[in-house]
C-alpha cells in the first residue's frame, strides 16, 4: 500500500491528493507530526512512500509517479515544476507566512503572478490541452491564496487569467474532491512552506529568473529533538569495541567478481582523445564515478572501476588533420593529457585505457559476428557525400554547410549537428555543403554500409528497459523512453574512413566500425586490457551478481540506453547490461558555456595552474553537481563555498578540537563521560550519516557532501554552546566534562575523515594522519556512530585542512579565463596601423593560397598556408574589437564633434576593400565571411550616426 505522510495546514499536500485522484489510485493519508518517529527519513513533508518502500520527498516528483509526463511536452512540464518548487512557492511563503514583510519580495511576487497570468492567456491549461503535473503543483500552491479574500484581492486583483484557471480546476471532481479530503486554513497554510523556501526570485521578469538564495526570515526556531529509540540505539553504538569491527579489505591483483558478495562494475563514459577535458567533463563522468567507486569500496563492496579514451572516429582524425599529425600520434599525446588530469584530480580508476588496441578489434569484430549471424545486421545503399577533389566519402565531421533546420541561419553546421540549434543533422541535408578539407562542393554518391536492425530487437530493448531502467536517474529515464516511444529504426554503424576498426568482411574491408557502435564495447576490450579473466565481470553465471553502475553526461544517454544495450542483448551471449545508469545535466561556465577555442573556462590543465588544491575543485564541483538541472560554476561562489562551507565550518570544527586537545590533553584523547546532551548530538549526527549513505546509495553525490557538512555544524554548536575553555578552569567534574566535549568532537573528526574519503581523498588523509586512525567500513543497513578514538588514543600534529582563497585571486582568475580580451585601451592611432598591416599581409597571404592551389600543388603543402590565413583573420577580427570607434556607437557628443561620420564612412571603405580582396583572390567562405559581418556592422553604426536607413535587401537604395 502506498502511503502519504503529511502534518496539518501543508498545503504541498493538496498535489498528491489531486494526483492520485486522477491516478485513481487508493493511498493511505496519514497525518503525524513533524518529529514523529514514525516520518521517514529526512523529516520531509509531505512524503510518498512507495510499496517497494522506497520514499519520494519531493511533491513534484510523487506527482509525477502518480500523472507520468508526457515525452513531447516533458520539458515545458520540467521547467514549470522547477519554477513552482524554487520561486513560486518560496515567494509564497516569504511574503504570506513570514511576519517580515519586504516590499522587494512582494514584488517579484507580483511578477510571478503577472508572468503566470501572461502564461494562461487564451488558454485552459499550462501546457497542452489537458491536465498536467504542472497544472497540479501550481494550482494546488496558489489555491490558499485564492480561497482568502483579503489575499486573493491583493495579489490576484490583476490577474483574472489565474482567477479563471483556478476556478476551472475547482470544478473538476478530483480537484474538489481533494479540497473536501483535506482541509487548509487559507490565512496560515503557507507557514508550512517556510521550512522549503531554499531559493527566491528579485529579479523583475520572474518567468526567467536567476535562483537566489532565500533571505533570513524571522520564524520561531524549532530545537532538534531526538527520541527515547534515538538515544537508546547511539547509546549502544557507542559502546562498542572499535577493534572488534569488521575491517576494510585489501586488494591483492586484480578485482574479481566474488561469488554471495556484492560485486559491483563501475564505468564513466569514455572521453574523446581529441581535447582536453574541461570542469563539466570531468563532473559529468569521471569524477562522479570517482565518488561513487571510493563510496562502494568504503562498504566493503567488490568494486571495479574502469575507463579509458575514446579514440577512434573522425572526431580524431579531424584533430590530427587540424595538428599535421597522424592519428596515433593525437591519441598518444592527448591519452597522456587525459591521463595526467585524472591522476591529478586523484581519480580512483583501477585501470584506465584506450580504445586503438588489439584487443578493440577482436571484441568489436566479434561481437559484429555474433549480431549478424543472429541476423540483426543487413546492408543497404545510402546518399553520402563525396568530395571529388579528395576522392573520398565524406564523413559526418568532414563536412559543414547551412543548418537545414527553419529557423536556424547557422551556416557551419557539422553533418551530424548543428552548433546553433543543437538539432541533429543528416549530412546529406545540409546546404551549400563544404568539405572540411578543401572547401571543395562534395557530391551526393551511394556508399553501401551495415546497419543494426534494431526494429528486430525492440521487444527485447522493451522489456529489458522495464526491467532496468526503475534505479536510473530521471533523465536517463526520460531520453531512453522518449527514443522508444517514437519506435527503433535501423542504425548505420559502419563509416567510409581510415581510422576504426575494419569492418572484417569483403567488400567492406575499407570501411570501419563507427564510434557508436565501437565506443562502448571499449569498456570490454579495456577490461581485458587490465585482466584475462575480464569475461567473469562480463559473463556472468548469473547477471543478478553484477551490478553494474554508468556514469556519463545526458548527451551519451541514447547511446548508452538503447544502442549498446541492444548491441549486448542481440549477441544472446549473457552480457551483464547496466543496471543504474547515472546521467548528470550540463555545467556552464559563469554566464556562458566554456570554449578551448576562446579560452574560456578552466580547463583540467589549468586547474593544475591555478595552484588550488585538486580536493577543493572536487568539493566544488561535486557540491554544485548538476543532478536535476544544468547548474554553473562560479568563481565568485568557489570562493564564497571554499571559505564559508570548507574553512568556518568543516575545517573551523576539526581544527579547533584537535589543537584543544593537543594544547590541553597532551595530544591524547581524553577521558568521556558522555550524558544525554551527547547522546542528543550523536543522534542527531546519526540522522546525518544515514542521510549520507542514503544519499550516495542513490548517487545523490550532492545531497552527501550536505550531510557532512551539517554533521561538523552540529559539532562546531556544541562546542560553542558547551565551551570547554572555559570549563578547564572550573571543578575536576568540570575539566572532566570539558574532556568529553573534546573527545566526543575528535570522534565526530573521525567519522568525517571517512565520510570525507570519496569526495577530497587528499583531505581525508590528511586528517587521518592527525588523528592516527584509518577509514572505519561504512554499512548503509546500520548506520551508526562507535567510539572510534577511545580514551588514551594518541593523536599526531594538527595543523589547518583549508586556506582562505582571497578575492583579489578570484577576481585575477576570473579575468584569465573570461577569454581572450584586448585591451580597450590601446590608441586608435596604434590600432589603426595594426589593422593595415594585418590587412596587407591577409591579402598576400589569400593570393599565395590562391597560386599554389591553382597549380595543382599537394594539400600537404598549401594546407599550412590556409591555417596562418585563417590565423590572421582571427588576429584582424581581436584588432577590430579593440579598436574604440569600431567598438561601440558613437554617441550625439561625438556626432556633435562632427568626426564620427567621416571616420566610419573610411573605416567603410577599407573593409570593402577587405572583402573585395579576400573574394577576388579565391579565399574560402569561411575566411571572408567574418569580414562581411564587420562591414554590415560598420554601415549600421553609420546609419545610426547619420540617420540615413540602410537599404533593405530586394529593394533598391543608396550604397
Amino acid at each position: 500500500m502506498v502511503n502519504i505522510y503529511t502534518n496539518e495546514n501543508n498545503p504541498a499536500t493538496l498535489k498528491l491528493i489531486i494526483a492520485k485522484n486522477i491516478a485513481k489510485q487508493v493511498v493511505n493519508l496519514k497525518l503525524v507530526n513533524l518529529h514523529d518517529n514514525t516520518v521517514p527519513q529526512p523529516k520531509h513533508l509531505p512524503c510518498l512512500e512507495l510499496d517497494n518502500q522506497e520514499i519520494l520527498f519531493s511533491a513534484n516528483t510523487s506527482i509525477c509517479y502518480f500523472v507520468p509526463i508526457a515525452d513531447e511536452t516533458s520539458a515545458d512540464i520540467v521547467d514549470l515544476l522547477e519554477w513552482e518548487s524554487t520561486v513560486l512557492s518560496p515567494q509564497l511563503a516569504q511574503v504570506l507566512g513570514s511576519s517580515s514583510k519586504s516590499d522587494n519580495i512582494k514584488n517579484s511576487l507580483l511578477s510571478s503572478l503577472k508572468f503566470l497570468n501572461e502564461l494562461l492567456q487564451n488558454r485552459n491549461f499550462l501546457v497542452g490541452n489537458d491536465i498536467t503535473p504542472a497544472d497540479i503543483a501550481i494550482w494546488s500552491t496558489l489555491y490558499p491564496l485564492s480561497s482568502c479574500e483579503k489575499f486573493s484581492k491583493e495579489f490576484l486583483g490583476a490577474s483574472p487569467n489565474i482567477k479563471s484557471w483556478i476556478d476551472s480546476l475547482k470544478s473538476r471532481n478530483e480537484f474538489n474532491e481533494a479540497i473536501d479530503s483535506f482541509k487548509l486554513d487559507s490565512s496560515t497554510a503557507y507557514n508550512a512552506l517556510l521550512t522549503g523556501a531554499k531559493y527566491l526570485s528579485t529579479t523583475e521578469d520572474s518567468g526567467k529568473e536567476k535562483k537566489v538564495p532565500a533571505p533570513q526570515v524571522e520564524k520561531e526556531s524549532i530545537p532538534e529533538t531526538v527520541t527515547a529509540e534515538e538515544l537508546a540505539s547511539v547509546k549502544e553504538s557507542w559502546k562498542k569495541d572499535i577493534t572488534k569491527q569488521v575491517k576494510l579489505k585489501q586488494t591483492n591483483g586484480p578485482v574479481l567478481p566474488i561469488p554471495g558478495e556484492k560485486n559491483v562494475l563501475i564505468t564513466s563514459a569514455l572521453p574523446y582523445v581529441n581535447n582536453v577535458p574541461h570542469l563539466g567533463n570531468l563532473i559529468g563522468c569521471v569524477l562522479s564515478a570517482d565518488v561513487f567507486a571510493r563510496f562502494s569500496r568504503l562498504c566493503n563492496h567488490n568494486t571495479l572501476y574502469l575507463c579509458g579514451t575514446d579514440e577512434y572516429g573522425t572526431a580524431t582524425e579531424t584533430k590530427a588533420l587540424e595538428e599535421g599529425l597522424t592519428c596515433q600520434q593525437i591519441c598518444d599525446k592527448y591519452h597522456k593529457i587525459h591521463k595526467e588530469i585524472y591522476e591529478w584530480f586523484n581519480i580512483s580508476f583501477d585501470h584506465f585505457g584506450r580504445t586503438s588496441t588489439p584487443h578493440q578489434k577482436e571484441i568489436c569484430q566479434d561481437m559484429f559476428f555474433c549480431l549478424n549471424n543472429n541476423g540483426f545486421m543487413f546492408t543497404e545503399s545510402v546518399d553520402q557525400l563525396h568530395c571529388e577533389r579528395c576522392n573520398k566519402f565524406l564523413a559526418d565531421r568532414f563536412v559543414e554547410g547551412g543548418c537545414p533546420h527553419p529557423g536556424c541561419n547557422y551556416e557551419d553546421a557539422r553533418g551530424d549537428q548543428c552548433d546553433g540549434c543543437g538539432k541533429l543533422i543528416n549530412a546529406t541535408e545540409l546546404k551549400n555543403p563544404r568539405c572540411k578539407t578543401c572547401s571543395n562542393t562534395p557530391k551526393v554518391k551511394k556508399s553501401t554500409q551495415f546497419f543494426m536492425d534494431l526494429p528486430k530487437l525492440e521487444p527485447l530493448v522493451h522489456h529489458w528497459f522495464r526491467l532496468r531502467s526503475p534505479n536510473w536517474s530521471s533523465n536517463a529515464q526520460v531520453i531512453a523512453r522518449s527514443w522508444l516511444k517514437e519506435g527503433l529504426k535501423p542504425r548505420c554503424i559502419t563509416r567510409d574512413l581510415k581510422w576504426g576498426v575494419p569492418v572484417p568482411v569483403d567488400g567492406f574491408r575499407d570501411k570501419v566500425f563507427y564510434v557508436w557502435f565501437d565506443a562502448p564495447l571499449g569498456y570490454l576490450s579495456i577490461s581485458k586490457a587490465y585482466t584475462k579473466d575480464y569475461e567473469k565481470w562480463w559473463k556472468p553465471v548469473k547477471e543478478e551478481d553484477i551490478s553494474y553502475y554508468q556514469f556519463m553526461a545526458k548527451d551519451n544517454v541514447p547511446f548508452h540506453s538503447i544502442m549498446f544495450p541492444a548491441t549486448m542483448l542481440g549477441a544472446n551471449k549473457g552480457y551483464t547490461t547496466v543496471s543504474h545508469l547515472m546521467a548528470t545535466e550540463y555545467l556552464n561556465y559563469e554566464d556562458g558555456k566554456f570554449s578551448k577555442s576562446r579560452g574560456v573556462g578552466v580547463f583540467g590543465t589549468d586547474a593544475q595552474s591555478t595552484g588550488i588544491p585538486s580536493d577543493i575543485w572536487r568539493f566544488y564541483l561535486l557540491y554544485i553537481r548538476p543532478e536535476s538541472q544544468d547548474s554553473s560554476f562560479s568563481w565568485t561562489d568557489f570562493a564564497t563555498k571554499n571559505n564559508s562551507e570548507l574553512l568556518n565550518n568543516l575545517g573551523n570544527f576539526i581544527n579547533r578540537a584537535l589543537v584543544f586537545a593537543k594544547n590541553n590533553f597532551n595530544r591524547t584523547v581524553p577521558e568521556m563521560n558522555l550524558l544525554d546532551e551527547d547522546y542528543n548530538l550523536l543522534a542527531l549526527c546519526t540522522r546525518e550519516l544515514k542521510g549520507y549513505l542514503d544519499s550516495l546509495e542513490k548517487v545523490k553525490l550532492k545531497d552527501g557532501i550536505r550531510h557532512i557538512l551539517s554533521i561538523s555544524r552540529h559539532g562546531n554548536q556544541y562546542m560553542q554552546s558547551n565551551q570547554p575553555w572555559v570549563l578547564l578552569k572550573g571543578s575536576d567534574e568540570q575539566k572532566l566534562r570539558a574532556g568529553t566535549v573534546v573527545g566526543v568532537c575528535c570522534n565526530l573528526a573521525c567519522l568525517i575523515a571517512t565520510l570525507l574519503h570519496p569526495y577530497m581523498p587528499d583531505t581525508s588523509e590528511n586528517l587521518k594522519k592527525q588523528l592516527n586512525a584509518k577509514n572505519i567500513v561504512l554499512n548503509p543497513r546500520l548506520p551508526e556512530i562507535i567510539k572510534m578514538l577511545p580514551s588514551g588514543h594518541k593523536l599526531e600534529e594538527p595543523s589547518p585542512l583549508f586556506a582562505k582563497i582571497e578575492q583579489a585571486a578570484i577576481d585575477e582568475l576570473k579575468r584569465k579565463f573570461a577569454g581572450k580580451q584586448q585591451s580597450e585601451a590601446k590608441n586608435s592611432t596604434g590600432n589603426s596601423s595594426e589593422i593595415k598591416e594585418l590587412e596587407a599581409e591577409i591579402a598576400k597571404q589569400s593570393a599565395k593560397v590562391t597560386y599554389m592551389k591553382s597549380k595543382g600543388e599537394p594539400k600537404a603543402l598549401w594546407q599550412p598556408e590556409v591555417a596562418i590565413l585563417q590565423g590572421l583573420n582571427k588576429k584582424l577580427e581581436s584588432a577590430r574589437k579593440s579598436a574604440p570607434a569600431l567598438n561601440k556607437p558613437p554617441t550625439q557628443n561625438n556626432v556633435a564633434n562632427g568626426g564620427d561620420v567621416k571616420k566610419l564612412e573610411d573605416e567603410i571603405a577599407k573593409q570593402a576593400l577587405v572583402v573585395r580582396k579576400l573574394k577576388e583572390g579565391g579565399s574560402e567562405k569561411s575566411v571572408w565571411q567574418p569580414e562581411v559581418d564587420k562591414l554590415l556592422e560598420l554601415k549600421k553604426q553609420l546609419a545610426q550616426v547619420s540617420g540615413v536607413a540602410l537599404p533593405q535587401k530586394g529593394k533598391k537604395g543608396k550604397k
